[in-house]
């Protein structure tokens, strides 16, 4: 009788459910305190209150990246202006 080998699956890494603000603005290419201002004025990824800590799951993260994809270099100024500045009270 013969073995029969299969393949290795692939996996993927395991992440940890949630990560530290430190690690979320390394992950999405941002200084922590950008990823504060815009958590702030409610235009960055989704995040999580674990009583003091904030924390992020790394699949908000990604949807957060995918929702920032533009083709347009005009576009993408416009948006990471109004995201740091966010709406003004009058």
């Amino acid at each position: 009788m013969t073995e029969t080998k299969t393949a290795p699956v692939a996996t993927k890494p395991l992440l940890p459910k949630v990560i530290t603000t430190r690690t979320a603005a390394r992950f999405v290419g941002l200084s922590e305190s950008t990823l504060a201002k815009l958590r702030l004025s409610g235009n960055g990824p989704t995040y999580c209150k674990l009583g003091r800590r904030v924390v992020y799951r790394p699949e908000d993260l990604d949807a957060w990246l995918q929702s920032r994809a533009t083709s347009d270099t005009s576009d993408a100024e416009a948006r990471l202006l109004k995201a740091l500045t966010g709406p003004r009270a009058r």
